[in-house]
């Protein structure tokens, strides 16, 4: 068992887990000599004694350690320490593809294609290298927050012939991204991977799998016998060009695939072209059912086969039970005294050894010693190591459940895990402002927030926020710790209605687009309406229609047409030809006449 503070190979430090699989558990590990976190794949304990998963393991190492790309996640070291099996890789902090379908439901289109561009390029590094990861799943496909994929496990996966199909628990994740060839036992190759990237570019998309069945059997034959579901039928704005890609990648048949990883990756980068939007459907040029046939027998026919082995190794055992039947019956006789014996022993046995059946104690909100006290007086034994469990609800060093549960009927001396309490978890708050307030919500959320949303005004503080969706102040500093419960308010743009400035005067559209931080151009056009000079007598933008920060909006204002001017300047002209009523000839003359006696 490998427990925090455990240190492998005397280097690499276990801080935490991280993830359990069917064949190894990864662990968060610190790199004491180069100073970085790591991840470190341990083969588990069950399994490390077996030479195929050992050999496996080994393999997926060196398929990996050959590769050099930023879609790949890189290996650092593979060794063995006192039967630990470990690979150590890059850590990516991030999610699988599966966790945040989950949580989205699935993505957008240009998200998808971002995404399939990085997976094909990837691959397509893979394959020049003669590598095939052979178990491509949105499980095994990391994504970082700034949109970066990074592909892991490669080599852990086998073909898997008809046989192992039948094994339902060990193969349902990995049936449903399975070509039909891969299924059947034939060898994985590059188009095998091809196939896989295409049912992934499906759910990215629509957010489930195009085959689904109660159990791996039925899967591969419906991906065998059935067509893939249309895209369009359910979302007809996918465009024909991205179902195309889907369709050519899914094929059943190999031959009508992409030829290589490349290829559909040159594909993904025109796909939404203009030109292509409305292109045809992608039409096979090799029949679909050409191996399907063949296929689905083979799987048909080893369910049959391994019926009838039953079938003939019951007629065989009868057929030894007649022949013996007289030596069963000399035998019998001389052997009754002890078969009676030991009936009577076998029956007496079990009731002088039977264990007592009892019920887990309730021990929540003790003590670790309390707890152990009571549950070692009632018959139990108590693990040595205490398991740790944030909660809310249970004072903090005070237990908090038991394994098994309590209330459950299990034999005297069962081991009882115990789980103390670390007190509420608490998150430190990151800085929300000038994100979208809805992916923020989510995250928030799934800490158990409860995230408020407040609407305010746009104003000259905030001209740097654009659109109604950003978070402009969040009520909690960034640093603060939060716990589950907590509250928090956002505050986002109220939408702007643009006001009818029709006759009014410049400087009101002015500060009002000062105000709401909206560029302001003016443009003049002539008007034969002098009321309307020097008014605003159109706008860009009707009355009510809603801005955000940053748009630009022209106002038109009216100036004298020509013909007003022209009208203007004759009657100032003609005011200025009026004669007045004395001129200075006349006034001089009366100033020098005599008067008549």
């Amino acid at each position: 068992m490998i427990i925090k503070g455990q240190k492998i190979n005397e280097r690499y430090e276990v801080v935490r887990s991280i993830g359990e699989g069917g064949m190894a558990n990864v662990y968060l590990g610190y790199d004491t000599i180069l100073d970085r976190n790591v991840a470190i794949k341990v083969l588990r304990g069950d399994l490390s004694g077996d030479e195929k998963f050992v050999r496996r393991f080994q393999r997926e190492a060196l398929s990996a350690s050959s590769l050099s790309h930023p879609n790949i996640v890189e290996m650092y070291d593979v060794g063995e320490d006192n039967g630990i099996y470990y690979i150590v890789m890059e850590y990516v902090e991030g999610q699988t593809l599966k966790q945040l379908l989950k949580r989205r439901g699935n993505l957008t289109l240009s998200e998808t294609i971002d995404i399939m561009l990085q997976l094909t390029d990837g691959m397509a590094h893979a394959h020049d290298s003669y590598i095939i990861h052979r178990d491509l799943k949105p499980q095994n496909i990391m994504i970082q927050d700034d949109g970066q994929i990074k592909i892991t496990d490669f080599g852990i996966a086998m073909a898997l012939n008809s046989t192992q199909l039948t094994q339902t628990n060990s193969v349902m994740g990995s049936v449903h991204y399975l070509p039909p060839e891969q299924a059947t036992g034939k060898g994985s190759t590059i188009k095998s991977d091809i196939y896989s990237m295409g049912i992934i570019f499906y759910e990215l998309l629509t957010g489930s799998l195009p085959f689904k069945g109660e159990n791996a059997v039925e899967i591969a034959l419906k991906q065998m016998k059935e067509p893939l579901p249309s895209l369009r039928e359910d979302n007809p704005s996918i465009p024909m060009s991205v179902e195309n890609v889907i369709l050519k990648a899914t094929a059943k048949n190999p031959k009508n695939r992409y030829s290589d990883s490349r290829a559909m990756h040159d594909d993904l980068l025109t796909v939404l072209d203009d030109s292509r939007i409305n292109e045809e459907k992608y039409q096979y040029p090799y029949p679909e059912n050409e191996d399907t046939a063949k296929n689905t027998k083979k799987i048909e026919e080893a369910k049959k086969q391994e019926e009838e082995e039953e079938e003939i190794a019951s007629k065989i055992e009868e057929k030894e039970d007649k022949k013996s039947k007289t030596v069963i019956i000399i035998l019998s006789i001389v052997f009754i005294g002890i078969l009676l014996i030991l009936i009577v022993v076998a029956l007496l046995i079990p009731k002088l050894t039977e264990v007592k059946s009892v019920k887990v104690p309730d021990v929540q909100g003790m003590t670790v010693s309390k707890a152990e006290k009571k549950l070692t007086d009632s018959g139990f034994i108590v693990e040595s190591k205490i398991e740790t469990v944030a909660s809310e609800n249970v004072k903090k060093n005070r237990i908090v459940k038991t394994d098994p549960e309590k209330g459950r009927v299990v034999k005297k001396g069962t081991k009882v895990t115990l789980y103390k309490s670390t007190g509420v978890k608490t998150y430190v708050l990151l800085n929300y402002v000038e994100k979208n307030y809805k992916d923020s919500m989510v995250e928030l959320e799934d800490y158990g927030l409860t995230v408020e949303i407040a609407k305010i005004d746009p104003d000259e503080n905030n001209c740097k926020y654009i659109g109604k969706d950003v978070v402009v102040e969040q009520s909690l500093e960034e640093g603060s710790k939060i716990k589950s419960g907590d509250k928090i308010t956002f505050k986002i743009l109220n939408n702007v209605e643009f006001p009818n400035w029709s006759g009014q005067a410049s400087n009101a559209a002015s500060e009002w687009c000062n105000k709401n931080c909206v560029t302001l151009n003016v443009e003049y056009q002539e008007t034969s309406d002098a009321s309307q000079v020097d008014k605003i007598i159109s706008q860009s933008r009707p009355s009510g229609s809603t801005v955000k920060n940053n748009d630009s909006v022209t106002i038109y204002i009216g100036k004298k047409s020509a013909i007003v001017e022209e009208k203007e300047n004759k009657e100032e002209k003609k005011k200025e030809e009026v004669k007045p009523e004395n001129t200075l000839e006349e006034k001089d003359k009366e100033k020098t006449t005599t008067p008549t006696n």
